[in-house]
C-alpha cells in the first residue's frame, strides 16, 4: 500500500503550468531584466520605459547623499557583516539608525531586522503564544500572514476593513482566548487603502487588544513628516506595534518593529528570524540612515509625491478608471480578467510605460488589477505621456468609456474589496 502512494517529490514542479502558459502567450510581465535605472525611468530590453510600478516613493535611491553615504559605509564597514546582529553582526551603525528612528516614530525602542518580510515574521511568530490570537484584515500583506502561520496562536480574520465586522468577531470570539492583536496594514499595498486606525483603537480598548500596523507603505509616505498611518490621524500613540520596511520610501533593504522597551527586548532575545539572520549589510543600514535625515531636512520630496499621486489618481479617475477610490501613491485600476489583466500590462510596456499586473491569489478571483503607483521624482511630462497610453489602452480594452463595463467593475469593486468604486 506505502508503495503505491509513494510519488517523486519533483512532480508537483513537473506539473505546474500556470506561468508557463502565460510565457507561452507572450504576456508573462514578471523577472524583467532592468539594465539601467534613473528612478523614475528604466531601461528594459534596450528600450527607456517610464516606471510606474516601483515603490520608490521618495525617489531616494539616486539622491547624491544617500549614494555617497553607502559608499562610505562599505569602506568603513565592508561590504557585509557575515553574521546575526546577535553574535559578531551588531555595527554601531545599527544602533545609531535604531536610536533616530525611534525619534522619528515617537516609540520607545526599536530593532531592525534584515528585511520587511522578516520583519513581519519575527515578530508577529515571537508575540504570540499559545492560547492567544490575532484579529487579521483579509487583505494584509503575505509576510503577516507567514508570521500568522509560524506563531503558536490562532488568528481571525475580518473583512478588509471593515470595523463592523471586526466588531462582530471580536465579540464572538474574544472570549475564547487569553492576548489578543489586531494586526493591519496602514497603506494596503495592492489597493491603495487606507487602515481606519482611529475606529480599530476604540475596538482594541473596548476589547482589551493590542493594536499592530505594518507601515511598509506609510513609512515616508502618511503624516506631517512621512511618520506613518498613526500620525497622519494625529494619533501618534495609537498603534501598540508598528512595523516599518526600508525597501521603499527608504530607498534599500531591512525592516524595523517599533514598540516600548519591553516589547523590543523580548523580541531581540525571542525571535529566531531575527537571532538567526544576518545583519543589515552596512551600506543598506548607512542608506536607511541618511534617508531618514532627509526626509526630516527636505520636505519637499515629500511634498512633490503627494502632487504627482493626486494628479495621478484625480486624473485616472477623471478618465473613468475604477481605482478603488485609493487617494495614496498606490493608484490601482481594475481590469477584472487575469488574462486581460497580463495583456494590458505587455501593452502597456511595449509602449514604453512599465507597471505590472496584479492576479489571483494576491486578489479575489476576476478582480485582477494593474497596481500603478508614482514617486516624487516623476516629471509632469513622464506623468502625461503614462496618461496618454493608458487612456488609449484603456479604451481598447472596454475598461473606460463603456458604461455597462464601468458599472460591472464598480459591482465587483463594492463585492471584493468593501469600496464603492467609482464608474
Amino acid at each position: 500500500m506505502a508503495d503505491k502512494l509513494m510519488s517523486d517529490l519533483f512532480d508537483k514542479c513537473v506539473a505546474f503550468e500556470d506561468a508557463k502558459r502565460v510565457q507561452a502567450a507572450g504576456v508573462y510581465p514578471f523577472f524583467r531584466p532592468i539594465e539601467s535605472t534613473s528612478g523614475s525611468s528604466v531601461v528594459t530590453h534596450g528600450k527607456r520605459r517610464v516606471m510606474i510600478g516601483s515603490n520608490n516613493y521618495l525617489g531616494l535611491t539616486h539622491h547624491p547623499r544617500v549614494q555617497e553615504a553607502a559608499k562610505r559605509a562599505i569602506d568603513e564597514f565592508g561590504t557585509g557583516c557575515t553574521g546575526s546582529r546577535f553574535l559578531n553582526g551588531n555595527l554601531a551603525l545599527h544602533e545609531q539608525l535604531e536610536k533616530e528612528l525611534c525619534k522619528f516614530l515617537g516609540k520607545e525602542d526599536c530593532l531592525i531586522f534584515a528585511t520587511g518580510f522578516l520583519s513581519n515574521q519575527g515578530a508577529l511568530s515571537t508575540l504570540m503564544g499559545r492560547g492567544d490570537v490575532i484579529y487579521s484584515d483579509r487583505e494584509n500583506h503575505a509576510s503577516i500572514i507567514e508570521g500568522q502561520r509560524l506563531a503558536i496562536g490562532d488568528t481571525v480574520k475580518f473583512r478588509h476593513n471593515d470595523m463592523e465586522d471586526l466588531e462582530r468577531v471580536l465579540k464572538l470570539t474574544r472570549n475564547k482566548f487569553q492576548g489578543a492583536l489586531i494586526v493591519a496594514d496602514g497603506i494596503f499595498s495592492m489597493s491603495g487603502d487606507i487602515f481606519n486606525l482611529p475606529a480599530a483603537r476604540a475596538l482594541a480598548d473596548k476589547y482589551n487588544c493590542r493594536l499592530y500596523i505594518d507601515d511598509a507603505h506609510a513609512l515616508g509616505v502618511l503624516g506631517p513628516r512621512g511618520e506613518g498611518t498613526a500620525h497622519h490621524f494625529n494619533m501618534p500613540d495609537a498603534a501598540d506595534v508598528v512595523m516599518g520596511t526600508f525597501s521603499k520610501s527608504f530607498a534599500s533593504i531591512g525592516g524595523v518593529i517599533a514598540a516600548n522597551k519591553d516589547v523590543i527586548h523580548y523580541i531581540k532575545h525571542k525571535s529566531r528570524p531575527f537571532i538567526f539572520s544576518a545583519a543589515m549589510p552596512p551600506a543598506a543600514a548607512a542608506t536607511v540612515l541618511e534617508c531618514l535625515r532627509i526626509v526630516q531636512e527636505e520636505p519637499q520630496h515629500l511634498a512633490n509625491l503627494w502632487k504627482n499621486a493626486t494628479k495621478m489618481s484625480n486624473e485616472l479617475q477623471r478618465l473613468g478608471f475604477n481605482t478603488l477610490n485609493s487617494r495614496t501613491p498606490v493608484v490601482p485600476l481594475l481590469i477584472g480578467d487575469d488574462y486581460n489583466a497580463f495583456l494590458f500590462a505587455q501593452k502597456l510596456y511595449d509602449r514604453g510605460v512599465f507597471a505590472t499586473p496584479v492576479v489571483r491569489p494576491a486578489v479575489p478571483e476576476g478582480c485582477a488589477l494593474l497596481r500603478t503607483s508614482y514617486m516624487a521624482i516623476h516629471t509632469d511630462e513622464e506623468l502625461d505621456y503614462a496618461l496618454n497610453v493608458l487612456e488609449d489602452l484603456g479604451r481598447e480594452f472596454g475598461i473606460i468609456g463603456n458604461q455597462d463595463r464601468q458599472q460591472e467593475l464598480a459591482a465587483l469593486a463594492q463585492a471584493h474589496f468593501g469600496v464603492q468604486a467609482s464608474a
